[in-house]
């Protein structure tokens, strides 16, 4: 049973506490505006400025905490902060921030500082040894109720005294980058308990757009490729480092150069450190950009990291969505590297396909590829009229609501487009990115990835993890071998990962 008076009365009250802000902040307007007496009422102004000034310490300690590229070598916990406690710890202590930042010389210069100073490493011991270090605000309190912990300040010392030592050595590496403006906001540094829930738009972050606009013009000039996350996977570590580049600068000629410098000093970077994969994320591995990242491989023969896309299991898990009966498809962005390895898979299954692609030259390439008694089920298409009745679309090239409008009623938009095309037809349904939910026994995960659910990744990073599970020691980089779809599908379902997609469920 909870002890009377260990919590304020409106700890239940979660969000909604806030609204006894109101009266307050009422109260001081009613004073301003009609009586022509602000300091009337200057008490209400004063406990909402304390308020604020808290609120605004708390973000500023949870930044920095979670500035992972800063506080790494200070961790306390290795295998992190999950989902769970981020729900349980909304409006978190200092003591549970899992950083150290109190340096022990300070401690060693003025030693009855110790037993003022209440540090999270001080309070971490309270959780893994019990009955010791009770007291939240200073430990001298337990050093007069005999409840201190001995280790405290030894254990203190020797964190901060390897934070200035290399970390530990991630096993695998997903090299993301940012998306645009807006999922920008979506990182733990920024706001935790927002980037523990799948991004989407809120009014609440539209004041903090021209701020962070103006952190995407520092990044574009100074920034270097960063840590964002982190999770433990069977005594593995596996981090997520960000490109520090925004989707639209990818489609920029004079910014292809600089992009491909970060990408290739991230590979080298890795492959010193030693990590065994590193996979690369949405447009860091494009055909234009890089090849798929052949550009590296080839020009760096001698890398020990493997270098992978990921496609492989991204088209695994789109070809996977497909009923047994489907006898006819349409395919948009047929020439890709996606495109053509689902157009080749299917039509091996007597599938017929029809590759809406104006280059002639390419389908050629992609028929001859395909075995002589199958190469009747690629059919090269125009426009998109000709799919007027085909009820089963696969979407590699974004198309606007008139491109979607010759699609019949009951269609299903498989993609695998980013961003998602606009679910327009409500006459029709659309699949979901291609994804894989992580294994159960994954620890330490607090953050969501883009607009993924809670523990789901994007399938071209459950790739990575794929290939770092299975040891495999060739590099996966430009077109997708089609022989190996079902094997990489099949590797992946041993190892604990499942589809996410609303087709398979």
């Amino acid at each position: 049973m909870v002890a009377p008076l260990s919590a304020w009365p409106w700890e239940h009250l979660g969000i909604f506490k806030y609204i006894l802000y109101g009266p307050l902040a009422a109260k001081a307007w009613y004073s301003w505006m009609y009586e022509d007496n602000i300091l009337k009422d200057l008490w209400c102004i004063h406990i909402l400025l304390i308020c604020t000034l808290r609120g605004f310490i708390h973000q500023l300690w949870s930044s920095y905490n979670n500035m992972f590229f800063l506080t790494r070598n200070r961790w306390i916990k290795q295998q992190g902060v999950d989902f769970k406690q981020i729900d349980d710890e909304w409006d978190w202590c200092l003591g549970h921030s899992n950083a150290e930042v109190v340096p022990h010389e300070v401690f060693n210069k003025l030693h009855l500082l110790r037993y003022f100073i209440y540090t999270p490493t001080y309070h971490s011991l309270h959780h893994t040894e019990m009955e010791t270090n009770f007291c939240l605000f200073m430990p001298l309190f337990d050093a007069l109720g005999n409840t201190l912990n001995t280790k405290s300040f030894e254990l203190h010392k020797r964190i901060t005294s390897n934070s200035g030592k290399n970390g530990r050595v991630p096993d695998f590496v997903f090299l993301a980058h940012v998306v645009d403006i807006m999922s920008a906001m979506h990182t733990p540094f920024a706001l935790r308990s927002f980037a523990s829930t799948p991004f989407c738009m809120r009014m609440f972050l539209l004041p903090f757009w021209p701020l962070t606009f103006m952190i995407m013009l520092v990044m574009w000039g100074w920034s270097k490729t960063f840590l964002v996350s982190f999770y433990n996977l069977r005594g593995r570590l596996h981090q997520t480092w960000v490109v520090p580049r925004f989707g639209f600068q990818y489609f920029l000629p004079f910014a292809t150069k600089g992009i491909n410098k970060h990408i290739e000093e991230a590979i080298l970077r890795a492959d010193r450190l030693g990590v065994k994969v590193i996979s690369l994320a949405a447009l860091n591995k494009n055909e234009a950009l890089n090849g798929g990242g052949t550009l590296f491989v080839n020009k760096h023969p001698e890398l020990k990291v493997r270098v992978v896309h990921g496609n492989t299991l991204t088209a695994a898990v789109i070809l996977n969505e497909f009923s047994k009966d489907v006898k006819e498809v349409f395919l948009t962005g047929a020439t890709s590297k996606l495109g053509r390895a689902t157009a080749l898979y299917l039509c091996r299954k007597r599938v017929r396909v029809l590759m809406l692609t104006s280059s002639t030259e390419r389908f050629q390439k992609i028929l001859k590829e395909a075995p002589v008694d199958c190469q009747n089920y690629l059919v090269q298409v125009t426009k998109y009229q000709a799919a007027q009745n085909c009820k089963t679309w696969i979407v590699g090239k974004w198309i606007t609501p008139w491109e979607q409008s010759w699609a019949p009623s009951g269609t299903h938009f498989h993609q695998f487009v980013v961003p998602p095309i606009l679910p327009i037809r409500r006459d029709c349904t659309y699949g979901d990115l291609a994804a894989m939910r992580l294994p159960p026994d994954v620890e330490g995960l607090g953050s969501c990835e883009y607009t993924m659910e809670r523990g789901v990744v994007h399938a071209c990073h459950a790739g990575g993890v794929v290939h770092q599970l299975e040891g495999w020691s060739h590099h996966e980089v430009g077109a997708i071998d089609v022989d190996r779809i079902d094997l990489v599908w099949e590797a992946a379902l041993k190892h604990g990962l499942k589809p996410v997609s609303s087709v398979n469920n």
